[in-house]
């Protein structure tokens, strides 16, 4: 059995956190020696930062005025993905050591959301992993994974859990033009996210749940896990972190080189008009969102738009995916012509992104960038 160190915080600042979590990590690297195999670390956000990913503008993603006048925070965490609203609903969860060798990224988040999985199942909610970097109940994300490693092979696994979550705010204070194309921005987040709270049927916070992943960690991974605290010197290079890094403007407003481009097709379907937005990256779909006038999300639509995130741009590909994942009753037309809808959008975004023409990068955690 492994020995874990074990560590919690609750109502954190945006700084602090992100600082604590790089802390944390480098007495992984290689030139560094550590009385414990790995860190856990479960803890929560004051109410309320908006974070972005590591690849992300600031801008483009959070709106800074609303967050002003809300008194939320924001930050640029050390991961990628996308932005994400924090606070006492979200449990943060991190593992900080040392990078196996030999063990692909992916493999890593599997090991590590398995105790994500392994706690949502003792609060009898059947999690699964999804696409690249999601946990799903029901075909609803609840949770983003990200992993970050260092060029001294520290390593740091992110996790947040939606335990619960406050839409209107998250709308208001994220940029998430997927989510407001019509006047049910609010049914349309609810249609692809979930959380502990919903499933579950009743009001918890993060810390209400935090026993239970923490139990979960330790089933799932084989582990003992120590309660500790941070030493001196992981607090005074937090500190440093704090001022040089986290609550600087040189690292939270940085903007990414690299362009992205959106393309958007329509398709009429027997129950109504749809239409799809792709966006792209390189040769690649970093998001899909199929926009209709849905009285509920099919499940074949959920599955497919997880599915062709962060695949290739490639018309095969778009028409496996969608014969894959689509079933006959989901929108009433063949896959092939969903295929063929998906990709003239890519379609376009391609010629976009060839042109050079910057938008956004990785969109909302929460809905796929419009």
């Amino acid at each position: 059995m492994s020995t874990w160190r074990y560590l919690t915080d609750e109502s954190v600042g945006a700084a602090e956190g992100l600082a604590a979590d790089e802390a944390l990590m480098l007495r992984y690297g290689r030139d560094e020696r550590s009385d414990s195999e790995a860190t856990l670390r479960l803890y929560t956000y004051r109410s309320h930062c908006a974070l972005v990913g590591r690849y992300q503008n600031l801008e483009d993603e959070v709106d800074l005025e609303a967050c002003s006048a809300r008194a939320v925070q924001h930050g640029r965490r050390p991961t990628g993905g996308g932005a994400i609203l924090m606070g006492a609903g979200q449990l943060g969860v991190a593992v900080c050591t040392r990078a196996p060798a030999g063990i692909a990224p992916k493999d890593l988040l599997r090991r590590y959301a398995d105790g994500v999985i392994a706690g949502l199942a003792r609060l009898g909610i059947d999690a699964a992993f999804r696409s690249k970097n999601d946990l799903e109940v029901g075909g609803r994300k609840i949770a983003g994974l990200g992993l970050y490693v260092d060029d001294r092979g520290a390593l740091l696994f992110h996790t947040s859990l939606l335990v619960d979550l406050d839409i209107p705010l998250m709308l208001e204070v994220l940029k998430i033009p997927g989510a407001k194309l019509s006047d049910k921005s609010v049914e349309r987040v609810a249609d692809r996210v979930t959380t502990v709270s919903r499933e579950l049927g009743r009001t918890l916070t993060a810390v209400d749940i935090r026993a239970d992943v923490r139990a979960g960690f330790a089933t799932a991974l084989g582990l003992e896990l120590c309660p500790g605290e941070m030493e001196v010197e992981e607090q005074d290079r937090r500190d440093g972190f704090v001022r040089e890094k986290y609550a600087n403007d040189k690292w939270i407003r940085q903007r990414s080189p690299l362009p992205d481009a959106r393309g958007t097709a329509g398709l009429k379907t027997p129950e109504g008009f749809v239409r799809v937005y792709v966006g792209v990256h390189g040769d690649t779909i970093k998001s899909l969102l199929v926009a209709g006038d849905f009285n509920t999300l099919p499940a074949g639509v959920s599955r497919l738009e997880a599915s062709l995130r962060w695949s290739r741009a490639e018309h095969a590909q778009i028409t496996a995916v969608c014969e894959r994942e689509l079933g006959a009753s989901d929108l009433g037309v063949p896959a092939p012509v969903v295929a063929e809808a998906i990709w003239q959008a890519t379609t376009r975004a391609l010629e976009r992104e060839r042109e050079a023409h910057p938008v956004r990068a990785e969109g909302s955690c929460y809905f796929p960038e419009q």
